[in-house]
């Protein structure tokens, strides 16, 4: 891989990249060219070109791109395949709605456990991943040492469980809250959701069409 920082903007297309040739490679389809590939995803071939001209080499003169290739080597590049471990802050509604159906293993991470305040969820299992007790946390934390955290909490604590959480070694967070969290350090990152923000962007759409 060429040593260059990559802009955020390259980033955020690659799992999109991920995701239509992984469409694609369960379809049947054995090869694309970046045309084609552009035309589903809106984006011109050019920028597809330039985009994983960032990471090396793909795709043949007059050939295209190899889909299951491709979709390989991008997801390596996601780092798929580095069996990153994931623990889940808040368990009710959303928290609880993610366990129950969103598929973390087929994008490289394996859940290993939920935290929860409340009584009635500590001792339960979701989605066959046991609810413990928040008091657990920081033992839990320091001894398995998972990457990632997902955050579904009152957003009065988002902050400060997050630098806790930080203190203990994680250095990702995909976070629910609605609220924009920081970290001094330069190697913690962050992927704040904003269903607020994506609801909007829609009715500007609909308001104006």
């Amino acid at each position: 891989m060429k040593k260059q920082k990559i802009s955020d903007a390259v980033i955020h297309r690659l799992p999109r990249y991920y995701r239509y040739l992984d469409d694609l490679h369960n379809k049947g389809v054995v090869r694309i060219s970046s045309s084609s590939l552009g035309a589903k995803m809106d984006i011109t071939a050019s920028q597809i070109r330039q985009d994983l001209s960032c990471f090396g080499e793909f795709g043949q003169q007059g050939y295209g791109y190899n889909v299951a290739e491709l979709r390989a080597e991008i997801g390596h590049i996601l780092g798929i395949d580095n069996g990153h471990r994931l623990i889940i802050i808040g368990a009710g509604h959303l928290g609880h709605a993610l366990l129950q159906n969103f598929d973390f293993e087929k994008v490289g991470f394996q859940v290993d456990t939920a935290f929860d305040v409340s009584p009635e969820l500590i001792g339960s299992t979701i989605g066959g991943v046991t609810v413990h007790s928040m008091d657990e946390l920081d033992d839990y934390v320091a001894q398995f040492r998972p990457d990632v955290a997902v955050l579904t909490v009152p957003q009065s604590v988002a902050q400060p469980l997050a630098d806790r959480l930080i203190d203990l070694g994680i250095k990702g967070f995909w976070n629910f809250t609605n609220v924009e969290l920081s970290s001094h350090k330069p190697d913690v990152f962050f992927e704040d959701i904003h269903f607020v923000d994506t609801l909007l962007t829609l009715s500007y759409r609909i308001s104006r069409s």
